[in-house]
């Protein structure tokens, strides 16, 4: 009997890091990672699904910054050389491990990954995954959100038009590489403030995902709390998280990914290898890094040089125990909350799509498994939100609360003495974006150009990921690096366009480097109430 469904939405994303100035750039190798560790393995997870004809979906977020760079030639021509390399050094280590039985099926394990990633990426899609993705979107398998243009968080913007901006930028995006206008929309970090919601109808889209209490207290306070969509006042719908299966995959103490048996993130061959095996595939500084090659598992909450050896089979057979228990889960919470609201409940299961492959490398073995047992089952059905929306009920009218889903339920993470010294000046160009625009908005040839790559500089300013990074404490120079690059070159073609004198060879650095949105539109920050 079919007891309810649930929404399973992965959320992929990153901000747009490109260095043609530069060989090889330590923080293009995060867009690598990922497309060989968890976007390749999605894609190909959703294919396998479509070839059986299995009912099972699910929803995939894909980025406008994400999907600028998965179009990339120069991106995806250095990804495809990497990817090369990887299967050349994968092959030495399997060949070095030959007569090791404690590590020989580790060391092969990664080799055929790196290998079914260039059969997907190279044979299947020739170098193209938003074709892949758009044809099992097209194909009715899965459902692709887009999600704020840079990613920038809507609530600690001060101007509509800034948040108009960053959803109609998004909107036109996912019009070119998807063929269509999006019905879904990911807000950034799940931030929301009452009144967006209008934002967001204006730009067509008809439902969004926030954090549980944005729903909790909402106002009226929802019949159905968590467990079935409500309708915004300005007309989208609002899907909220569900507590109890993130925590089983979420948290640190509880998740799955913690488990013994799963890789190891933070042993890899980069830092293991002796100097004259792996310094070939090293950066030309020798400085030594990440690889992608992994030998040793969790083990346990132990220092790392006392990992043990993984062992991929009873990595992967444990990936399809934890599939079940989650499964049957979902299957014990939908049947009480049943039980308790008298219809079929509603679950949105959503997680950042990059752990599942990347930082859990039996992710994707967790979700085949995972899909598979509820289509052998059929009590839970794993669905869209849009599929939710065309079948369901009428929906209670209320209006969510302020929030994100951060640490702590709100701003925190990104408003806190590490960052924010960037709202100051990311205020005063939001007013200077749109003084701009109201005064150039028709200009032509150079100063046309000028004004939409002010444009570009101003959006990727508002990337959320600069003040995570800050806050995180992990790569803080680069993300002061790119904040202030950004500031310093939307200043800098202000003046010239309001000056009527453009430095083309400035202008063309500036486009040549920061390269997306071709199809930008600087109407989007026409002031309100202007046509």
């Amino acid at each position: 009997m079919h007891q309810g469904s649930v929404l399973l939405v992965l959320h992929a994303h990153l901000p747009f890091v490109r260095h043609p100035e530069h060989a090889e750039f330590l923080e293009e190798d995060w867009f690598y990672e990922a497309v060989t560790e968890t976007y390749i393995p999605l894609l190909d997870l959703a294919e396998d699904l479509e070839s059986r004809g299995s009912p099972a979906r699910f929803s995939l977020v894909l980025s406008p910054t994400l999907c600028e760079m998965l179009a990339d030639p120069l991106l995806m021509g250095r990804y495809q050389r990497r990817l090369e390399g990887l299967i050349d050094l994968a092959g030495r280590e399997v060949a070095r491990r030959a007569g090791d039985g404690a590590f020989r099926e580790a060391a092969r394990a990664n080799l055929v990954a790196f290998e079914t990633a260039r059969r997907v990426f190279v044979e299947r899609h020739r170098g193209n995954l938003l074709a892949g993705f758009r044809a099992l979107q097209d194909a009715g398998r899965i459902e692709i959100l887009t999600c704020g243009a840079t990613h920038g968080l809507f609530p600690l913007m001060e101007r509509a038009e800034s948040v108009r901006a960053q959803v109609r930028v998004a909107v036109r995006n996912y019009e070119r590489h998807f063929g269509r206008r999006p019905s879904g929309m990911w807000l950034p970090e799940c931030g929301f403030r009452p009144g967006h919601d209008r934002i967001l109808a204006a730009e067509g889209i008809r439902y969004f995902c926030v954090e549980s209490h944005a729903v909790v207290f909402a106002s009226p306070r929802p019949k159905y709390t968590l467990y079935a969509p409500i309708r915004t006042p300005g007309g989208p719908s609002v899907f909220a998280r569900d507590i109890e299966s993130g925590r089983q995959v979420w948290s640190a103490t509880e998740g799955y990914p913690g488990d013994p048996a799963y890789r190891e993130f933070y042993r890899d061959l980069g830092f293991d290898g002796a100097a004259e095996d792996v310094r070939p595939w090293l950066h030309a500084d020798g400085v030594r890094r990440n690889l992608g090659i992994k030998l040793h598992r969790v083990t346990g909450a132990v220092p790392l040089h006392e990992k043990q050896p993984w062992n991929p089979a009873v990595a992967f057979d444990r990936a399809r125990t934890h599939a079940a228990h989650f499964h049957d889960s979902r299957v014990r919470q939908l049947r009480e909350l049943r039980a308790r609201l008298g219809r079929p409940a509603v679950l949105l299961s959503p997680y950042d799509a990059e752990l599942f492959g990347h930082w859990w490398f039996e992710g994707p073995r967790f979700l085949a498994a995972l899909l598979d047992r509820a289509a052998e089952r059929e009590e839970v059905l794993f669905t869209t939100p849009g599929a939710v929306l065309a079948g369901g009920p009428p929906q209670q009218v209320a209006m969510p609360t302020l929030s994100t889903w951060g640490s702590g339920g709100y701003n925190s993470v990104w408003l806190n003495p590490s960052n924010d010294w960037t709202y100051p000046p990311l205020h005063a160009l939001e007013d200077r974006m749109i003084a701009l625009v109201r005064g150039h908005r028709h200009a032509s040839g150079p100063i046309g150009r000028a004004l939409r790559q002010a444009a570009r500089e101003f959006l990727l300013a508002q990337s959320s990921d600069w003040a995570f990074i800050m806050n995180a404490g992990t790569a803080v120079s680069y993300a002061h690096k790119r904040f202030k690059s950004h500031v310093d070159g939307f200043l800098t073609l202000e003046e010239q366009v309001r000056r009527w004198r453009v430095d083309e060879g400035r202008l063309a650095d500036l486009e040549g480097r920061d390269n997306c949105f071709p199809e930008i539109d600087v109407s989007a920050w026409e002031p309100e109430g202007v046509a």
